[in-house]
């Protein structure tokens, strides 16, 4: 099990940047300490054509990889972007590694 704070499939907020307060769902987690949301951080991207490969050149809107620490998960009860932790539930056999949040204690749904 992966004990990342923010995962795949994860609602995140953005907090800085010029994307700033806009909520989006993770896509993909690089190893880098870089994540991709769906929708956010957009540029335009020059293409060149490749008839090789059936690619049409042209200006694209791709998506662009943001630094996990200008996200934070967005909590549905309270409305808005809170830190994350980690807490141990059960004992013995039964012991799992959770996702909470910091000011509530609650456990992340995911």
């Amino acid at each position: 099990m992966s004990s990342k704070r923010i995962r795949n499939g994860d609602e995140v907020i953005v907090v800085s940047g010029k994307d700033r307060g806009r909520r989006g769902t993770v896509t993909r987690v690089r190893d880098d300490g870089k994540i991709v949301v769906e929708g956010i951080n957009l540029v335009k991207k020059h293409v060149k054509s490749d008839p090789n490969a059936g690619v049409q050149g042209g200006i694209e809107e791709r998506e662009m990889p943001l630094h996990i620490s200008n996200v934070m998960l967005y909590n549905p009860q309270a409305e808005k972007g809170e830190r994350v932790g980690f807490k141990f539930l059960g004992e013995g056999a039964e012991r799992r590694k959770v996702r909470v949040f910091k000011s509530s204690g609650e456990v992340v749904d995911a």
